[in-house]
């Protein structure tokens, strides 16, 4: 019997053991990969920021001109476009940014425009109706395809296909702390009046605001849609990490509760063999 259990209890172990190695060694993947998506974030940050600042300038500056980026209307239909992870294991990474999404389409007739893996299965599974499924592998974006992206959905907002622009991904705060976030991107809201609360000193553009400002949007549509996907790519990666962290951590744990077992057990057949020697040699 003991012996049996013995058996039963390594056998356990030398899964856990596998496990263990590979949590291990996704673990120091995410690790090994933080560094570069954590300097993308840091590099894409101030082009979002700078690009905002100079759309808000030509909107306050000049109130006069009317764009259709600027137009709020009747919301009749809502594209949702979420950037979600190309792979699982990352904690509560991928069901953090769904339900935000659910929180954020609940009640409206949305499309959804999903970016990763997951995205797009998940949304193809419960047949919402999806614009694209053309990007179903995030890490693989680039510049150029957010530009691709910023077009067509900046060309379908002007046609009216959908009446406002809504981004979710997840936000990378630190290592420990990923944020489910929401963006309205279009229409813009402008600010009227700087942080001094004074008017801004008027600018004047070539061939005009409105030709200015219907040029940048797209662009600033394309950086935002960038900065979410260096944001997302870096979450994901410090989710997974934690969660492979915490997986190995509770491997090692069982690990050392299995081997005391696995030593009482080898001890007890030990034991009893001693016991049925002795017994047998006084007969």
């Amino acid at each position: 019997m003991a012996s049996s259990a013995g058996k039963e209890i390594k056998e356990r172990m030398n899964s856990i053991e596998s496990t263990h190695k590979i949590t291990k060694a996704m673990g120091l993947v995410a690790s090994s990969k933080m560094a570069k998506v954590r300097s993308r974030v840091e590099r894409s940050r101030p082009y979002f920021q700078i690009m905002y600042e100079t759309l808000n300038e030509i909107a306050s500056s000049d109130t006069e001109f009317q764009s259709p980026y600027l137009a709020v209307r009747d919301v009749n239909s809502t594209c949702v476009v979420v950037i979600g992870a190309d792979r699982g294991l990352a904690g509560g990474y991928n069901s953090a940014l769904l339900k935000k999404t659910h929180d954020s389409s609940n009640g409206k007739n949305a499309k959804i425009f999903p970016i990763g893996k997951k995205c797009v299965e998940y949304y193809e599974r419960i047949n919402a109706d999806v614009l694209s499924t053309e990007y179903n592998i995030a890490a693989d974006l680039t510049v150029g395809n957010c530009f691709e992206i910023s077009k067509s959905l900046c060309d379908a907002f002007l046609e009216g296909e959908f009446d406002e622009i809504i981004l979710v991904y997840t936000n990378f705060v630190s290592m420990l702390e990923q944020t489910a976030s929401e963006i309205k991107v279009l229409p813009f809201m402008r600010e009227h009046q700087n942080q001094n609360g004074n008017p801004k000193q008027v600018v004047v553009y070539e061939p005009s605001s409105e030709e200015v400002y219907n040029a940048i949007v797209p662009e600033y549509v394309a950086g935002l849609l960038y900065g979410a996907l260096c944001e997302s790519l870096a979450s994901e990666q410090a989710a997974r990490r934690t969660a492979m962290d915490s997986a190995s951590k509770n491997a090692e744990d069982m690990l050392e509760t299995l081997t005391l077992q696995y030593n009482r057990a080898r001890q007890g057949a030990i034991t009893q063999e001693i016991t049925e020697i002795v017994a047998g040699s006084e007969e």
